[in-house]
């Protein structure tokens, strides 16, 4: 008779060490991925930032981490992001002020009649914030991290994350009301005969 594995409290095998790697890899690689995407602007960049979060990841101990595991692990992609960023000096020197200096753009009028589909205005209207604001929007609702676990992770006070939030919030819906307007004078334009020329 063979000897059977010794079973936990409950009556079943018992966890292996590594299940809550697992386990985070499987909840949060996507939302680090695109996190990492959106500061890297570029996929393999982001694909290796993201390897190398887990990768630490499993060199800390679980309790250790486990309280604030989400917090953590943005915290280290966003810092590994940075540092691979002022490595290959694509965009230079990059610190946090820098981050929060980045130009707004919106969009031209030309750009307003090629698109239709409203989702992918607020994509372009949201690359068009500053990169501090769009980080914010992005960990609030792409990731879903809570105000505090944003602060957290850009190491910005809650009062501020919050500011950023509404303030970027604001200037997207003005961004879409005008593009809605846009649209609105385009199509009356082009069904009104009298905007035509003889």
């Amino acid at each position: 008779m063979e000897p059977q594995p010794s079973r936990g409290a409950s009556g079943t095998a018992p966890e292996h060490p590594d299940d809550w790697i697992r386990e985070a890899l499987a909840c949060h690689e996507a939302s680090l991925l695109r996190y990492a995407y959106s500061l890297t602007q570029d996929l393999e960049t982001a694909q290796d930032v993201v390897q190398d979060t887990f990768l630490k990841l499993c060199e800390q101990p679980r309790e250790t981490v486990a309280p604030f595991l989400v917090r953590w692990l943005f915290t280290v992609c966003r810092n590994r992001a940075l540092d691979v960023l002022r490595k290959s000096r694509r965009t230079g020197e990059l610190s946090d002020e820098d981050m929060n200096r980045q130009p707004a753009t919106g969009p031209s009028p030309a750009e307003a009649t090629e698109l239709r589909d409203n989702s992918v205005w607020v994509a372009r209207l949201l690359e068009s914030l500053p990169r501090n604001q769009r980080e914010v929007v992005r960990l609030k609702f792409q990731s879903q991290l809570s105000y505090q676990e944003i602060a957290d992770v850009t190491r910005l006070s809650v009062t501020n994350v919050g500011f950023l939030l509404h303030t970027a919030l604001k200037t997207l819906r003005q961004r879409l009301e005008t593009v809605d307007q846009l649209r609105t004078m385009n199509s009356q334009s082009v069904g009104n005969p009298l905007s035509k020329a003889p």
